[in-house]
């Protein structure tokens, strides 16, 4: 059986940085918080989770679907655009094991691949999936279960120092793309995705 590429999708296949920056501004505005600094710690955590660092007297599940409303306005209406590579990468994959695991919500990324033309795969694991999100590596090992994967047969593409983290944890290869340096642990670092989609798609070949 040929490998599995599981990638991230928000900095990797989708450029959504000026969303996810407006988002958290409006939201932490509104809770009377500094917007950089939720910005900083949402970088590297589920919504839910950063609901509860940032707002430790509140509900972190009600001040989490606040988000989650701006988010799903966002998805519908906000700017957004594919990364460089990513159409041509993943309409290459057809026919080959590849999951999206995501820190966001399934509907939202499924709308924001359709707006930017975006091939879809079977398998998606949002936030809602596991109980524990990046850095913690359930998410991937759920995407490599419902693929039917080995971890080991499996590739991690990713862009944040957590979600490379997720993907060590779970025993699989990863590599880290979109970024001016490395993330810490990753296997390989490509400066662009359209730098790493050969490597990529013979991976994917096993």
């Amino acid at each position: 059986m040929t490998n599995a590429v599981l990638f991230d999708v928000d900095g990797t296949l989708i450029d959504a940085i000026a969303g996810q920056r407006r988002i958290w501004g409006q939201w932490a505005r509104e809770f009377g918080l500094d917007p950089v600094a939720v910005y900083e710690i949402a970088l590297r955590t589920r919504p839910i989770d950063t609901a509860a660092e940032v707002l430790p007297h509140h509900d972190p599940w009600a001040a989490a679907a606040r988000f989650d409303e701006l988010e799903d306005i966002d998805a519908a209406h906000g700017e957004v655009s594919a990364m460089d590579g990513a159409t041509a990468l993943l309409a290459a994959l057809r026919g080959r094991r590849w999951a999206l695991v995501t820190s966001n919500a399934e509907r939202r990324v499924v709308r924001r691949f359709e707006r930017v033309g975006l091939a879809l795969p079977d398998v998606i694991v949002d936030n809602a999936a596991t109980l524990r999100g990046k850095p913690a590596p359930d998410p991937y090992l759920r995407g490599a279960e419902l693929l039917g994967a080995d971890p080991g047969d499996c590739l991690v593409i990713e862009d944040s120092p957590s979600g490379v983290a997720a993907g060590v944890a779970a025993g699989m290869t990863v590599w880290c793309v979109n970024r001016a340096d490395p993330a810490p642990g990753a296997d390989r670092w490509y400066p662009t995705l359209r730098d790493a989609a050969s490597d990529i798609l013979t991976f994917a070949a096993g």
